[in-house]
């Protein structure tokens, strides 16, 4: 049952076939029985006819369903070739001869699928049938033509869809195969702007807690209690990340931006002004905060670090500068990360390019380092200008 069940899988992704055309050239049994019975005239011209255009039938409509091969002249030959056998045996014998033209409207239907060339094809096809076969048999003919044109719209037009059938399911694949890149993208920014900030926090507060414990252990235990939060919280970030649904809070991320600093012994400054943002826009920022403030501590070796938030109803920016090693000396300065390869700072241009927005990130002259990031905002009430926040206030 497996086997059966597979194998129709794979006959339903692949579509018809010419093979589904061949048992319609039993229709040619009139005109064998015709030759055999002795009343046709040059037999064995009708004969060699009959096989002949048995042959290009075959020919043709097996190359109709291969794309490459119904495209090429070979193919518009061979249809030409069948469509002169056709006329001529049809003019000579007439009679059940008559039936070979529903059989060439199968052939130009499953090669000539659609567009204007259908109908050029198709309206002389029917005309010529007509005359042939009024002037052969009369009006008695008529169901004749009436198949013909019949087998060439109705061959064609299913054809097609099944042509837009298959097309649709591969743009849904290519759809599909999109989308699942796309998220592996999404979860492979999220974790690494996630991990590398928690884990330089904890760094951070570890080496600070070291330093502490010969001195003075009940401040090296909060430093370690710290730990623990971060910890926590990095855990439920993650699985939240793995999810879809964080939205950061830029407040939070300023909270936490300024207790990493802090722990490292950098000095933080923290200027908020300009219009309310919204989720996503605080979302973006928060990321922008994230990142910049880890390099800052990881990588700049600063004492003080600036970050500033201020715009216009229909602009806001986050700048974040601080006054270490910005120009990129030494294992650890901060420009070879805003240049890293797929994370980073890199990372967050795309982010913000998606959303309309802008980052740039390079030294400052005469020392530091400094991430500007902007991004297009409604226009909404102005929030509270903080002012300077220092050292522990946000």
């Amino acid at each position: 049952m497996e086997f059966w069940r597979r194998r129709r899988e794979r006959l339903r992704e692949r579509g018809p076939s010419g093979l589904g055309l061949l048992p319609w050239l039993l229709m040619g049994l009139g005109a064998l029985s015709h030759l055999l019975g002795g009343e046709a005239p040059n037999p064995w011209i009708g004969g060699l006819g009959l096989l002949a255009f048995n042959t290009l039938y075959i020919a043709v409509v097996l190359r109709a369903f291969v794309p490459r091969a119904r495209e090429t002249r070979l193919t518009r030959w061979l249809l030409g070739g069948l469509a002169a056998l056709t006329f001529g045996l049809a003019i000579g014998y007439g009679r059940e001869w008559l039936l070979l033209f529903p059989l060439l409207g199968l052939a130009v239907g499953a090669v000539v699928r659609r567009g204007r060339t259908l109908f050029r094809v198709t309206f002389p096809l029917v005309a010529g049938a007509g005359a042939v076969t009024f002037w052969r048999d009369g009006w008695d003919s008529f169901g004749v033509v009436y198949g013909t044109f019949v087998s060439v719209m109705v061959t064609a037009a299913i054809l097609a869809l099944n042509d837009t059938v298959r097309q649709l399911r591969e743009t849904r694949e290519e759809l599909a195969r999109t989308a699942v890149e796309r998220e592996r993208l999404r979860f492979s920014r999220d974790l690494h702007d996630l991990l590398g900030h928690t884990l330089s926090v904890v760094v951070v507060k570890s080496e600070a807690a070291r330093r502490l414990a010969p001195h003075d252990l009940d401040a090296a235990l909060a430093q370690v209690a710290d730990i623990e939060s971060v910890g926590r919280q990095a855990l439920t970030e993650i699985r939240e990340a793995v999810t879809g649904y964080r939205e950061g809070s830029l407040a939070a991320e300023l909270d936490r931006a300024r207790d990493a600093l802090s722990s490292a012994g950098v000095e933080p400054v923290v200027r908020r002004s300009g219009p309310l943002l919204e989720p996503a826009a605080e979302t973006l920022f928060g990321w922008v905060v994230r990142e910049s403030v880890t390099n800052a501590v990881r990588h700049s070796g600063a004492s003080r670090c600036v970050v500033e938030m201020s715009g216009t109803d229909g602009r806001a920016r986050l700048t974040v500068t601080d006054d270490g090693r910005g120009g990129g000396h030494g294992p650890g300065a901060a420009a070879p990360v805003a240049d890293g390869p797929g994370s980073g700072l890199r990372g967050l241009r795309e982010r913000l390019a998606a959303a309309g927005g802008t980052l740039e990130a390079g030294p400052v002259p005469g020392g530091g380092f400094r991430v500007v990031a902007e991004l297009p905002v409604e226009a909404a009430a102005p929030g509270p200008d903080a002012g300077d926040v220092r050292a522990g206030r946000c």
